[in-house]
């Protein structure tokens, strides 16, 4: 095979990858998974910041009812 012949198989190689990647949508999956992946983060960090809300005022109920007595 001549050198022209194995720089066209590459070329057209490489295009029928760019092309099928395009028409499955990878990219698009990259980005659906990265937007799952910040949603959950963002979920896990409010879910945390409740819990730590509810603990206080839970105390604070306790306290309060010690004082009481």
């Amino acid at each position: 095979m001549s050198a022209s012949t194995k720089a066209w198989i590459v070329a057209s190689s490489i295009g029928a990858v760019e092309a099928l990647k395009d028409q499955l949508g990878v990219c698009r999956w990259n980005y659906a998974l990265r937007s799952l992946q910040q949603r959950a983060k963002n979920n896990i960090r409010s879910y945390s910041q409740a819990r730590k809300l509810s603990s206080a005022a839970v105390s604070n109920r306790i306290l309060n009812k010690r004082k009481e007595m």
